[in-house]
């Protein structure tokens, strides 16, 4: 399986060495970077004079300016509003100047509604505050005066039973003397011993009229006033609670409306967020809609500005804070800064960038006249900076199973070449051993060199029954090209 991956891709890497090469050999070559070579079998290829050269590795991105320093003016409105007027993105504004008015429609409804609550509630814990009143006054009001009055009356109920029974208790003893002597008939005497049982009775009733008074009508009557005192004790609780949250949503809704008018908390320039870095919120322009704690507008601090870009994870390791960088921005001078920020954590991936992953790296500018957010700008990172070391174009190495070879002019021979790299950027490659200052390289050898195109195309396999002559393989490029003509 292998062997069957490596023989199809193989072919396909050939095509786009010799593409790619022939760009780059070219290009360079109208720079004065290369010459071509002298009459001879290859004088069609490019070649490359060694040299001595300083070499940068960088690393290129593109971004857009912003503060780190933004006021930031968020709708502190409840729910959906609508914006009624807004100042361009760009303009600068003077303190306590509107720059953003929200429809105000519907607050004003909510305020006029909820008063007329308010109201109500609070008219209705008025009346109960009356009952709960009056409620606190009964119970004095009756354990001191009614409850008094009425025990007193039944007492003197009593004392007139009482009194009533002494005078029956005696005229029964003078109408029992009376018919001892004959003067009275056993029928008076009868009478009066009716009226003393009479007495009595009237007296055990009232007794057992006070006795009951005390402990049961005086409770039953207590447990009624305090009960009525308890209703209307929880009854004012409630209209004043229910009048409170109505008044305290009426001066919401007056201090929304409020809101509603946004001011310029200082001299400066206002900007509007971009939609997309405020998960997906709707931009800002009159008519649209906006949500509560949603950013409205910014304020940035011009003086502390700084490009923030997506670095990719296989060179984000390389970047440390304090990197110089080189910054371009539109029709202005270069400027040198260096790395303040590295992210640890990746930015979250944006639609339609697949499984990119990227980190955030800022560099902090200078303290620069007239820049503004979002002016475009390039960033070229430093990784690092060699000095006078041997280069060579990246077109002319060939990576191949055993390492890294080049095809080197020797005379009248092309010379194979084992070299060992270093760093390397988009064009150039160090040169660490195999190379000496002013030799000639071939460039693009998979377009000149036929051992160049064997090797690569070979594919490789550790098979001992493998045959050793690697064009039993692959015929050689004459042979394919033949075959194709014919």
């Amino acid at each position: 399986m292998k062997h069957s991956i490596r023989s199809r891709i193989r072919p396909i890497l050939f095509v786009l060495a010799v593409l790619v090469a022939a760009v780059v050999g070219r290009s360079a070559y109208t720079q004065g970077y290369f010459t071509p070579a002298e009459e001879d079998p290859f004088a069609q290829a490019l070649t490359y004079r060694v040299i001595r050269s300083d070499m940068a590795v960088t690393v290129a991105e593109l971004g857009s300016l912003e503060s780190s320093d933004n006021t930031k003016l968020v709708c502190r409105v409840r729910g959906q509003n609508t914006i009624t007027s807004v100042v361009k993105s760009g303009t600068y504004v003077k303190k306590g100047e509107i720059v953003l008015t929200l429809d105000t429609l519907f607050i004003d409804e909510q305020i006029s509604e909820r008063s007329k609550y308010a109201h109500w509630s609070r008219a209705g814990a008025q009346h109960w505050l009356s009952r709960m009143t009056r409620a606190k006054l009964s119970i004095p009001e009756y354990l001191e005066g009614r409850y008094v009055a009425s025990l007193m009356g039944m007492e003197k109920d009593l004392a007139i039973a009482e009194s009533r029974l002494r005078t029956s208790q005696n005229m029964l003893a003078h109408s029992k003397m009376l018919a001892d002597r004959g003067y009275v008939s056993e029928l008076d005497v009868e009478q009066r011993e009716f009226s003393v049982t009479t007495s009595e009775l009237s007296v055990e009733n009232t007794k057992t009229r006070i006795e009951v008074f005390k402990k049961t009508t005086k409770a039953r009557e207590l447990g009624r006033l305090e009960g009525e005192l308890k209703i209307a004790k929880a009854q004012f609780g409630a209209n004043d609670e229910r009048a409170e949250a109505d008044a305290s949503r009426r001066d919401r809704a007056i201090t929304e409306r409020e809101y509603c008018t946004i001011r310029a908390p200082k001299d400066g320039l206002v900007i509007h967020p971009r939609a997309a870095d405020w998960k997906g919120a709707p931009d800002i322009t009159e008519g649209g809609t906006v949500n509560k704690e949603q950013v409205l507008l910014l304020m940035p601090d011009l003086d502390k500005m700084q490009i923030k870009v997506g670095v990719h994870e296989a060179v984000v390791s390389k970047i440390n804070v304090g990197l110089p960088t080189r910054i371009t921005l539109p029709n202005r001078e270069p400027i040198v800064a260096a790395v303040s920020h590295v992210a640890d954590i990746a930015r979250p991936p944006s639609l339609g960038s697949g499984d990119v992953v990227k980190y955030d790296v800022i560099v902090e500018l200078p303290p620069i006249a007239d820049l503004k957010p979002g002016m475009s700008a390039e960033i070229e990172i430093v990784l690092a900076e060699h000095k006078d070391v041997l280069v060579l174009p990246v077109a002319a190495v060939l990576e191949l199973e055993n390492g890294f070879h080049c095809w080197v002019k020797a005379g009248g021979n092309i010379v194979k070449r084992t070299i060992k790299l270093g760093d390397s950027n988009d064009i150039f490659v160090v040169i660490q051993d195999g190379l000496s200052e002013g030799e000639d390289v071939i460039l693009n050898p998979l377009a000149y060199i036929d051992d160049a195109q064997r090797e690569v195309l070979v594919p490789f396999n550790n098979n001992p029954n493998q045959k050793e002559n690697p064009d039993e393989a692959y015929p050689p490029i004459e042979s394919q090209a033949a075959d194709t003509d014919a």
